[in-house]
């Protein structure tokens, strides 16, 4: 599986909109600052947040983004899935759409397994849990695996 920089963005900003002290809005620049993220590409990911339903924002000197509900009621999935689309695809295709036939038949069910696993820790992590580096244990233990930091 491989992460967007789009997708590793969007996360960080709203991240960082989940860490604000007040809750109050934060302007694109200040977020773009803070996470070292280029500022007209974060400007078109908070314009897909704010239509995929994420953030709200609001123009003028006490103006900017804000996330619009709590921390605690996005998931890192929710994240991903307004500025990328579909957690796992192969080829750009949803795995239920798929068929294989002879000895391939077996991958459709080996992406549908990949799938679930994904969704099963991007649904299961919230952006409040991230900001407070309180990850749920069965996420903390799939880190704590020998292999875990390793690259094959």
């Amino acid at each position: 599986m491989r992460i967007s920089a789009r997708a590793d963005y969007a996360v960080r900003a709203a991240l960082q909109l989940a860490a604000s002290p007040d809750g109050g809005p934060l302007k694109a620049e200040a977020i773009a600052d803070a996470q070292e993220i280029p500022h007209k590409f974060l400007e078109g990911i908070l314009n897909d947040m704010r239509r995929g339903g994420l953030v709200l924002s609001r123009r003028g000197g006490n103006g900017g983004y804000r996330l619009a509900r709590p921390a605690g009621e996005i998931s890192i999935a929710d994240v991903i899935r307004v500025v990328d689309g579909p957690l796992v695809s192969v080829r750009g295709v949803r795995p239920p759409d798929l068929s294989y036939t002879g000895p391939a038949r077996s991958l459709l069910p080996l992406w549908i397994a990949l799938r679930s696993n994904v969704r099963e820790i991007l649904e299961g992590v919230t952006l409040a849990d991230v900001a407070a580096a309180e990850l749920p244990d069965s996420v903390s233990a799939l880190t704590d695996a020998p292999d875990a930091w390793v690259n094959p």
